[in-house]
Parts: C-alpha cells; structure tokens; sequence
C-alpha cells in the first residue's frame, strides 16, 4: 500500500521523511500503515564540524566545532566497538524534540552480549541538566534483539529545556533540544483526550478502537506527522472496509497506531469506540488543532482499552518500563549526564 506523505511537510515532521512514499503494510492493531520505524532518517554520514572534531571528543577533547567550551568525560579505557562506525541515530542534528523522545541508536546487526558494555559507554550522552539516564536495550518492532539500543532518563520524560549532546565514538557527534512539555492522555473509557501543555489544558472528545480492534494502552511518543496518509484495510484482512486519505495524521507506534481526523468521529467522539486502532478526532478543525501543536517527541498516553500495553520497542515506548526493568537490560547501568 503507497503512503503519501507529500504534501505539506511540517519542520516537525523531519523525523519521518525516510518513510516518504514507501511501500507499507497496514498493522493489524492500527486503522493505519505500519510505515517501518518512521524516524530512522539519521543515517546520513555525521556533518563536517561533527567528522573534523569527533576524533578529538572521543579522546577528551574540549572543542566541539561552535567556539564553544564542551566539557567532555574522557574515552572509555576499553577498546571503541568497530560496530559504532555503522551507527544510525533517530535525532537529526540541531532538532528539537518533546520531551518523551529518548536516544535511539540502531546498527545494521545485532551486537553480540559481551559487546554491548562497550558500546554502551562509547556512546556517551552530555545534557545540560545532569540527568541521570541509562542506555538499554530494546527489542524493536522489526529487528532482533541487540540492533536498537535506546537511552532515557531515570525520571519520568526529560526536562524541558535541556540540551544534548550523543557522541558515537570518534563517529560523529549529534546536538539536540528539548522542547516544551505537551502530554496528552487519551481514555478510552471515557472517549476523552486530555492535553496539557504551556500550563493550560485541553479536553477533546475521541474515538478509539471498537471491540476487536482496540487501541493499544501504554504510553506512546509521536514518531513523525503527516498532513495525509493513504490508509487500506486489505492490507491486513479486512476486506474493503476502508480505503482512503486520512489527514493530520500523527503518527505514535511501528505498528501503526495514530491520532488522525476520522469523519466517524463528528458523531461519535465522546460516545463510542468506532476505529480500527487509531485515536479518532473531528473533522470540524478539531484534528487540525491537534496536528499543528503537537511535534515529534511529545507524549500520548491511552489508559482504558481493552488491549495489553503496548511494547517498548514498537515505536518509542520506553517510559512502559519501570526504571529498574530499564536497568535489567543495560549493561553499564546509570550514568549522570553532567
């Protein structure tokens, strides 16, 4: 099934342009394309500030290519893993996210058990908050274990405001932002999202998935968004029910759950669950609204399916492990980030 994600490409949506009019296959859980992992755009080789002075971070070095003063820990005594050298990063450099986005750093195989203490402390992560924070690995929707290792911090999201800085090695380093705080919760229950962002918030009515194709509960985090996305329910098995563009689309698991504008939901948002996974909002601006303030990293919640929480690695959904479940699968454990 072709997605179209050609028209009106947001700034927010960067993360999302390596899934541009691919070929996907609609999730069985989802109203919507399984579009891979949706942000994995990063795989360009690092820039030429990143490549001129990575050698120099790496062994302890203080200039970071700005002018500025960065205040890196010295490399590791153990060998750098060769596997960092074919890394691929989630977070474009410059890029401002929400505030439920961890690090996410993939490789094109998995990375054998008694490598993975290495590689843990080669990728080495500055924040401006001193966040103390863990890499673990996570099995992804789409890749075995040992190919996806994510960082995030012990507290529940990041600061706003926060400034970081990845270093892959002597490979390349990657300088983001955290944005403001947007979390929304959606009840399935109630048929309710509730927003809260800038201090003020929002209730919205919705519409969610109906028995059999209930939404995954769990927190979720916007992966990318899309003004529109051709959706097609032959994909996977349910005959004809469905075919067409849905717009504002945002985009929350692999699987291919979103929060789009549904036109089912004009008369039952806030009364029923009517969808094939997706959270369904108005076409009367409600989605529109939604779709403008929200960017790529920000948190959604569902709470009240009839469904099992959705899986760590199916998009970003670290925050459903405990921190001492998030710890089980690191192998150099916490750091603070100073």
């Amino acid at each position: 099934m072709h997605l179209d994600r050609s028209a009106g490409r947001t700034a927010a949506g960067r993360l999302g342009a390596a899934v541009t009019a691919c070929i996907a296959l609609l999730s069985a859980v989802g109203c919507s394309t399984d579009a891979g992992t949706g942000i994995r755009t990063a795989a360009d080789a690092p820039d030429t500030r990143a490549s001129a002075t990575a050698r120099a971070k790496a062994e302890g070095g203080d200039n970071d290519g700005t002018g500025k003063t960065s205040h890196a820990r010295p490399a590791p005594s153990m060998p750098e893993p060769a596997i960092l050298a074919q890394a691929t990063v989630h977070i474009t450099d410059g890029q401002t996210v929400g505030v439920g986005m961890p690090i996410s750093v993939t490789f094109p195989q998995p990375v054998p058990a008694a490598d993975r203490k290495p590689v843990e402390n080669w990728l080495r992560v500055q924040t401006s908050s001193g966040t103390t924070g863990a890499w673990s690995w996570v099995k992804g929707h789409n890749l075995p274990d040992g190919q996806r290792v994510d960082f995030r911090p012990s507290t529940t999201y990041w600061q706003p405001g926060t400034k970081i800085t990845l270093r892959l090695g002597s490979h390349g380093v990657r300088h983001f932002a955290i944005g403001r705080s947007l979390v929304a919760t959606v009840d399935a229950s109630t048929h309710e999202m509730t927003v809260r962002t800038g201090g003020k918030t929002q209730r919205i009515p919705v519409t969610t998935g109906a028995p059999g194709t209930d939404t995954w509960n769990g927190t979720m985090i916007v992966m990318d968004k899309q003004p529109k996305v051709l959706m097609d329910s032959r994909t996977v098995g349910l005959g004809d029910e469905y075919r067409g563009d849905y717009y504002w689309a945002v985009h929350l698991t692999t699987s291919g759950t979103y929060v789009h504008q549904n036109p089912r939901a004009d008369t039952e948002a806030g009364h029923r669950n009517v969808t094939h996974g997706c959270v369904g909002l108005a076409t009367d601006g409600t989605a529109k609204r939604f779709y403008d303030q929200v960017q790529v990293g920000d948190v959604i919640t569902v709470i009240g399916a009839n469904k099992d929480t959705v899986a760590a690695g199916n998009g970003y959904g670290d925050w459903n492990l405990t921190w001492q479940q998030w710890l089980a699968h690191s192998a150099a454990g916490a750091t603070t980030t100073a």
